[in-house]
């Protein structure tokens, strides 16, 4: 069930394969507030619920705007969204921020891979509204691809940092973007899960603290079924079912089949949605939600992707 419906307003080709799109309120009337990093879930009639950063400034509420990267392995989700024209009515539900900066007056460095631009557009016109001092790293396969790159080239000038692949002839030198950095700054990265993993994997190699490192996936490739999996018993304290979770199917999946419906939205294990907590067991977790701390204390899961190391696991659904 979505929390309101939105008119798109208009659509644009902002870059090779993005697609932006503009929603409006159906009376012209304010849209509901957000912070940078947010974003919105749209239900998509056919497809399901598909998750998108907020790209536009906070400050202004009369629209919200997406900018939509046509996935050649969609499940669905791009294709439907490129395929909006203006007039068309869509449900979304309120914005969400599982991507926060951090409090005002901290330094921020964002790494963009790609259409991981996304949220920073709204993070960097917010750092700037509360006076933080703010950079970005911004790395594109070419420049046709480098979505916003006006928008945020006009916003963070010499401070915007751009490496376009097919120019430089190599790939993001992450070491030497880590060797510039502030000993009070924030990381944040958004983009393809190596191009995250390389950054956030240097960062904690270099013993960067874990609240200094923000991130946000869109996608993340984890196989159903991995080498060594095994059954297990699931028990769910709150509806009182006890049901088996085979090799072949998540946790979300069997709980379907037997009638509790679990809340999913990317079902990779990368936006939280369907974040649960654990009673008994421990989780086997293949998500990239979850911070290293929240994993080691073993309370949390998301069962869209996690199975557990042990025979039994008991969670509060």
């Amino acid at each position: 069930m979505s929390d309101m419906k939105v008119t798109v307003s208009s659509c644009w080709t902002e870059a090779e394969g993005v697609r932006a799109i503009e929603l409006v309120a159906p009376d012209g009337g304010n849209l509901p507030s957000f912070e940078a990093g947010a974003h919105i879930d749209v239900h998509l009639p056919g497809v399901g619920v598909r998750s998108y950063s907020l790209c536009a400034s906070p400050d202004d509420l009369s629209r919200y705007e997406l900018g939509v990267l046509k996935e050649p392995s969609s499940r669905g989700g791009s294709l439907a969204m490129h395929a909006l024209q203006a007039g068309d009515e869509l449900e979304i539900d309120f914005p969400s921020n599982h991507f926060p900066m951090a409090p005002a007056g901290a330094s921020h460095v964002f790494f963009a891979g790609g259409i991981g631009v996304t949220p920073f557009v709204a993070m960097a016109m917010q750092a700037q509204a509360r006076g933080d001092r703010c950079r970005m790293h911004y790395a594109v396969r070419s420049r046709a691809k480098a979505a916003y790159l006006g928008r945020v080239q006009a916003l963070l000038g010499e401070r915007l940092s751009l490496h376009v692949d097919d120019e430089a002839q190599g790939v993001f030198d992450v070491t030497a973007a880590l060797d510039g950095l502030g000993a009070d700054e924030h990381i944040y990265v958004c983009g393809p899960q190596a191009f995250m993993e390389a950054i956030l994997g240097a960062a904690r190699g270099r013993g960067i603290a874990e609240d200094r490192l923000h991130w946000e996936y869109f996608n993340l490739e984890v196989p159903l079924a991995q080498d060594g999996d095994a059954p297990f018993e699931l028990h769910l304290s709150v509806s009182g079912l006890t049901l088996q979770v085979p090799v072949d199917q998540t946790i979300v999946q069997v709980c379907a089949e037997a009638g509790v419906d679990v809340l999913v939205s990317c079902e990779q294990g990368v936006c939280g949605t369907c974040i649960s907590s654990v009673i008994e067991g421990t989780p086997d977790h293949r998500d990239a939600y979850l911070t290293p701390q929240e994993r080691a204390d073993g309370k949390l899961i998301l069962p869209c992707c996690s199975r557990s190391k042990t025979p039994k696991l008991v969670l509060e659904l």
